[in-house]
């Protein structure tokens, strides 16, 4: 089976900040999992260099619009990095191949009459004297009334276009735009309206899309799609390919989506390979996103493939809701979040992939409090996960000379192991990544139950073969659970991989019967409960009004 998962591309223009891995982290855990059962994985994403967001904070910084997108680059490769990130290619669309592969795109989209020109009114600063880029302009949105961008509602998620807004303001210098004509090239996207209404159907049929993406799409497709801008006039970004209109530059709602055909193609050219298997009738596709990104991928992107005579449409849209932060809403320009170099500096990656896990926003908005993550982080990984594996190993080296090689494993604890692999992994393909973590943390508690029944320490002196019995049934727990949370904790993973010299990890059950150790070292630091406060004091002094 071929798995394609694509991971939603971040904006250059600043740090990230825990809501977005909050989003993007689901693409990871499938990728782990879906190789460890030995599928063949292509997972691609890469950093948005295009586009208006990026020309804002260059103007601000009074820098190259590359200067700033090389820094956030470079930063987001770090961040995912020590997050563990397994992306087969993280890539930048401002390079030539994604230029290239997207104005090959334009063009068949052209050639297959699905992309026309027409003129328009478009908002024009006399001040700036230039037109505006639908991010440059602020307003009221006629929708929900809450302020709101040129191209999106982030309150409503309404498409909007900056002509709809109230009292709108250019981004640059506060002033109120005018209208001038222009030309502009449309995709036909109300041409798709039918096509569109038979894929949502089928997929709320087949039940592989957030209940969110399909309530949003059912209701784009009730509303009527209407044709798009597909060309705008901006500073940066991949020149329409056409004579006489080389300046302007393609629209980044279409030029963006299609960075993961382009990844695709560049992961192909990079290890000269064949990417077409990532790309046919056969492929199992996830979409990987926060909710404000759902009609890009669920109507656009489908839309375009079509049009591009490609019938690989996603077959999950894993579109997660919003993370908050001590109960209130993130905010980038109030500097009201917890940015990802920040936390990585401090703690434990695991810790961070556990807490956005078990807390996911998947079906509804999720808050992100520090007492919650620090609490979380010593009842769980260290006070049930990292205990089980310590006492275990350290009774084991202590009473065993660091070898367990007899004993009989527990039947009873064999078949909740083999269940365990079937539900979770169950779980991970549905996109369900909260409930599949918490069934592992359940087993792990009930685990620490078994061991504290059976109380080895008495049976060492009283009756040693039920003491191997325990103490076997116990390592099979721990190399199993490893090996089941390594999709979701691949650094601790790898620690008790090393601990008990284990092979490679797959998605089967390890039967193995003898174990030398070959060191044992907790997995977890307890982190001190006073960081709380500090963590929130910090928090609250960096905000900007």
């Amino acid at each position: 089976m071929s798995i394609f998962i694509g991971g939603a591309w971040p904006y250059a223009n600043g740090s990230l900040h825990l809501g977005h891995i909050a989003a993007l982290l689901p693409g990871d855990i499938l990728a782990r999992y879906y190789r460890l059962k030995g599928e063949k994985v292509l997972y691609v994403s890469g950093s948005d260099c295009n586009g208006t967001p990026i020309s804002i904070r260059a103007n601000q910084e009074g820098v190259r619009t590359k200067e700033i997108a090389d820094r956030y680059h470079e930063e987001f490769l770090d961040s995912f990095r020590k997050l563990g990130f397994t992306y087969d290619l993280y890539t930048r669309t401002d390079e030539k191949f994604h230029h290239e592969v997207v104005q090959k795109i334009f063009l068949t989209l052209l050639d297959n009459g699905h992309i026309y020109k027409k003129e328009i009114n478009q908002t024009y600063c006399e001040y700036d004297k230039q037109f505006l880029p639908d991010r440059y302009v602020e307003g009221i949105c006629p929708n929900c009334s809450h302020p709101s961008r040129g191209d999106q509602c982030d309150n409503c998620s309404t498409i909007l276009d900056p002509l709809d807004l109230i009292d709108p303001k250019c981004k640059i210098c506060g002033n109120e735009p005018t209208v001038r004509k222009t030309e502009h090239f449309y995709f036909a996207l109300s041409k798709f309206q039918e096509e569109m209404e038979s894929y949502i159907h089928k997929a709320r049929a087949e039940d592989n899309w957030r209940e969110n993406a399909l309530n949003l799409s059912e209701r784009y497709l009730q509303e009527g799609l209407l044709d798009r801008a597909v060309s705008r006039d901006l500073p940066n970004g991949v020149s329409v390919p056409v004579k006489g209109y080389e300046d302007k530059k393609i629209y980044v709602w279409i030029e963006a989506v299609s960075g993961y055909y382009s990844a695709s193609k560049e992961w192909a050219s990079l290890h000269q390979s064949n990417d077409k298997e990532f790309w046919d009738e056969n492929t199992t596709s996830y979409y990987v996103h926060g909710k404000d990104n759902i009609p890009f991928h669920s109507i656009i992107w489908p839309a375009i493939l079509l049009g591009i005579n490609n019938q690989t449409l996603p077959t999950h849209i894993v579109s997660n809701e919003y993370l908050t932060l001590e109960k209130k809403k993130l905010s980038t320009s109030k500097n009201w979040a917890v940015w990802v170099p920040y936390i990585l500096e401090k703690y434990h990656p695991d810790s961070i992939r556990y807490f956005l896990t078990t807390n996911a926003p998947e079906n509804r908005d999720t808050d992100f409090s520090w007492r919650e993550f620090i609490l979380s982080h010593n009842s769980e990984l260290l006070g049930a996960y990292g205990n089980f594996i310590n006492r275990t190993l350290k009774f084991i080296e202590k009473s065993y000379g660091n070898t367990i090689s007899s004993g009989v494993i527990n039947e009873a604890i064999k078949y909740k192991i083999q269940n365990l692999y079937e539900t979770v992994g169950g779980l991970i393909e549905s996109g369900s990544f909260k409930q599949a973590i918490d069934e592992i943390f359940e087993f792990i508690r009930s685990a620490n139950k078994y061991f504290d029944s059976e109380q080895p320490w008495k049976q060492f002196n009283e009756n040693k073969d039920s003491c191997d019995n325990t103490l076997l049934t116990c390592v099979f727990i721990i190399v199993n659970v490893s090996q089941v949370l390594e999709p979701f904790l691949p650094f601790s993973s790898a620690k008790v991989k090393d601990m008990l010299n284990l092979g490679e990890y797959n998605w089967e059950v390890i039967q193995k019967t003898d174990y030398t150790l070959k060191f044992v070292h907790p997995l977890f630091e307890r982190v001190d409960t006073k960081l709380i406060e500090e963590e929130i004091q910090y928090l609250e002094s960096q905000v900007r009004e």
